[in-house]
C-alpha cells in the first residue's frame, strides 16, 4: 500500500495513473476507521479501478477544541485495517501544513441555506470547515467518485451543493448507514464511549426506528414530544435536538404533505461524547 503525505506527490501518481484510463473512487476520513468506512471502501473498489482514502483530522471543522484534540489519531491501525480489503489502496495522510500552507482558516461558503438547518445551529462554522477541506481534497484528488455515509446525511448533502455550485466535476455518492448489530451508527467517537454510555447508545436508533413507526398516523410535532420525552427518561443519553425535516431544504417540518419526503435528524451526548444519527421516514 502507497501512503503519501505530500499532495504534490500524490497529484503526480494519480495524474500519470489517470493517462492510462485509470478511474479513481474517493473516500475522504478523518481516521480513527472502523466497518462504516470500510464498507465505503470496498463501494469505491467495486465501481472505480482503484481507490483513494485520506486521513486527516481537519481542524478548520471544530467548533470545540476539546473535541479537536481528543479526536483519535490511529494511522498505522488505519492502514493495517484498510489492508484487510485491499493492498492496492491508495492513502493520503497529509499534515495541516501540507493542506493549509500556513493558514489554517476555513474558506466562507454558501450552500444556499442547507447550513443553518439542525448541525449548523449548534456548531458554528462547521460547514465552511467541511466545505473548505473537501474542496481542497477534491482538487488534490480529482476523483471520479467520492463517497460519503449517509450518517452525515447533511454533510453529504452539502458536498453534493457544493460541487454544483463550484463545478468540481466529481459524481457525489451517499452510501446507506453502516450499523452495529445493536443498531447503533458507526462512528469514529465509538470507541470512546465509557462502558454504560456504550450500554445505552443504541436507545438512539431504537427511538427513531419507533419514531418513523408513529410518524405514520401521527404529526411531525407530536412524533417529536413523544421523542424528547423517551429521551428525558433516559438518565445517559442527553437529547440536544430531534428534527423531522424535508430532505431537499433540510427545513423542519410544520406540517406533512404526500408529495415530500421526509428524515428523521438526532443529536445526543452520552456523557461529553456526540452522537448523530438519521432515519428515512417515508
Amino acid at each position: 500500500m502507497i501512503v503519501f503525505t505530500n499532495k504534490l506527490e500524490i497529484q503526480d501518481h494519480i495524474s500519470k495513473e489517470k493517462a492510462k484510463g485509470i478511474t479513481f473512487g474517493f473516500v475522504p476520513t478523518m481516521g480513527a476507521l472502523h466497518n462504516g468506512h470500510l464498507s465505503l471502501v470496498e463501494r469505491a473498489l467495486k465501481e472505480n479501478d482503484t481507490c483513494v482514502v485520506s486521513v486527516f483530522v481537519n481542524p478548520t471543522q471544530f467548533d470545540n477544541v476539546d473535541d479537536l484534540e481528543k479526536y483519535p489519531r490511529t494511522l498505522e491501525q488505519d492502514i493495517t485495517l484498510l489492508e484487510t480489503v485491499s493492498k492496492t489502496i491508495l492513502v493520503y495522510a497529509p499534515s495541516v501544513e501540507d493542506i493549509y500552507e500556513g493558514n489554517t482558516k476555513a474558506e466562507h461558503f454558501s450552500f444556499d441555506g442547507l447550513e443553518f438547518e439542525m448541525e449548523g445551529k449548534f456548531r458554528k462554522g462547521h460547514f465552511d470547515g467541511v466545505g473548505t477541506i473537501v474542496k481542497r481534497l477534491f482538487e488534490i484528488v480529482t476523483p471520479d467518485i467520492a463517497y460519503f455515509g449517509e450518517k452525515d446525511f447533511q454533510q453529504l448533502a452539502i458536498i453534493k451543493k457544493l460541487a454544483q455550485k463550484y463545478n468540481i466535476p466529481v459524481n457525489v455518492k451517499g452510501c446507506k448507514i453502516y450499523r452495529e448489530d445493536s443498531g447503533l451508527a458507526y462512528s469514529s467517537r465509538n470507541s470512546r464511549l465509557k462502558p454504560d454510555y456504550r450500554k445505552a447508545a443504541p436507545f438512539i436508533f431504537k427511538t427513531i426506528t419507533a419514531a418513523k413507526e408513529k410518524f405514520g398516523t401521527k404529526s411531525a410535532k407530536e412524533v417529536t414530544e413523544w421523542v424528547e420525552k423517551q429521551f428525558a427518561k433516559n438518565k445517559f443519553l442527553e437529547l440536544e435536538y430531534f428534527i423531522i425535516a424535508e430532505v431537499t431544504t433540510l427545513k423542519t417540518v410544520k406540517r406533512k404533505s404526500k408529495s415530500k419526503t421526509y428524515r428523521a435528524f438526532v443529536a445526543a451526548y452520552a456523557d461529553d461524547i456526540r452522537l448523530i444519527d438519521n432515519i428515512a421516514l417515508n
